[in-house]
């Protein structure tokens, strides 16, 4: 972890009154450190070339441009550190990173240790299941292997579920979306349960074999991904905050989801067509930092 003196200063516009310890870290380090994720499809995970691509990281990037012109270094050099969904509060909390957007729900219980961003994606929390399984909702699930991905509140839901309800569930937390869904390719569970668009983005990698899987079950909850960062730093928070409603606002963010959720899309040119919820419409529509929990 880096540290700087208090007195630190960096080059800015005249109207930033050079507060945001961020930004301060940012400029003193010429280097602005983003966590990325390896295989949230296809909000941020790695291409072929190991390289950070997705929704989300299109959007970070975008806030690395404004990063740039707030201080005035056009040439400011971009680190990518590659986070779980079980590091990335500590890696937030640490200053190791100075900004995530990937697919982090915003949870009220969070904001104890971080700051969010406007949210970029409100989405549900429902389960991808093998079609032939006939499990079309939680009470099928009962007495039964289920996957999640470890460190999320989908995990906290499910065993909230499990136990509130009897179903008895056995619960793998694995690393990362990737090894929790494998878990039902290979009948080791029986369903993943985790945000809908990620589900979709698994099915999707299956490429032929995709219509051997069926996302199905209520919505166990409805949430909010958003950007995360420092608490304690208002004037970052509303840099970020500014580019992210901004897009929401011109019709950026539209184009930009149209790219990644209804078209081809690298390294296999999989397609998740998921069109623009209701739920997204009014969200570009009114930006929010608001929690969904």
């Amino acid at each position: 972890m880096l540290v700087f003196a208090a007195q630190a200063t960096f080059a800015a516009g005249p109207s930033d009154d050079q507060t945001s310890p961020t930004l301060r870290k940012i400029a003193e380090s010429d280097v602005i450190v983003l966590g990325v994720r390896e295989s949230s499809v296809p909000f941020s995970y790695f291409d072929a070339n190991q390289k950070p691509i997705g929704y989300s990281q299109a959007i970070a990037m975008k806030i690395v441009d404004e990063v740039r012109r707030r201080l005035q270094k056009p040439h400011l050099a971009v680190s990518t550190v590659a986070i779980t969904s079980a590091n990335r509060m500590s890696f937030v909390v640490n200053h190791q990173i100075d900004l995530e957007c990937g697919s982090t729900g915003h949870v009220r219980e969070r904001e104890q240790l971080v700051a969010f961003s406007d949210s970029f994606f409100v989405y549900g929390i429902r389960m991808v299941v093998k079609r032939k399984s006939g499990i079309r909702n939680y009470a099928d699930l009962a007495g039964k292997t289920v996957s999640t991905t470890a460190g999320t509140s989908d995990e906290l839901l499910l065993r909230e579920m499990s136990q509130k309800q009897n179903l008895n569930l056995r619960i793998i937390s694995a690393k990362d979306h990737a090894e929790a869904f494998n878990a039902v390719k290979t009948d080791r569970a029986v369903a993943f349960v985790m945000d809908d668009p990620l589900l979709y983005g698994q099915i999707a990698n299956e490429r032929s074999a995709a219509d051997e899987y069926v996302v199905t079950g209520d919505s166990l909850a409805h949430e909010g991904y958003a950007c995360v960062m420092r608490k304690g730093d208002p004037e970052f928070k509303k840099l970020v905050d500014d580019v992210i409603s901004g897009m929401q606002r011109s019709g950026e963010a539209a184009k930009l989801y149209d790219t990644w959720f209804m078209q081809p899309i690298p390294p296999d040119n999989i397609n998740l067509r998921f069109p623009l919820s209701p739920q997204m419409k009014a969200l570009f529509a009114d930006p929010s930092d608001r929690a969904y929990d």
